[in-house]
């Protein structure tokens, strides 16, 4: 990820993301990959059931902690 102020991933919000939504389709991707969704508070929730109620949500982290772990 870059320096640049993360953006929230939900349609049309400008909202700064203060979440990391991890996500994979297993039908297309293997086990251990993880794409990412990025969502501001008011967001969470519903892109997390959006991925939720298809299989695909894997994790919800803090962007900090996101962005820790991946050595930024």
């Amino acid at each position: 990820m870059s320096d640049e102020t993360p953006i929230c991933s939900a349609k049309g919000c400008r909202a700064t993301a203060v979440w990391v939504l991890a996500w994979n389709n297993p039908k297309i991707h293997t086990p251990e990959r993880r794409k990412t969704w990025l969502a501001c508070e008011e967001h969470r929730e519903h892109l997390s059931q959006f991925l939720g109620v298809r299989g695909f949500l894997k994790d919800v982290v803090a962007f900090e902690e996101w962005r820790a772990a991946e050595g930024a």
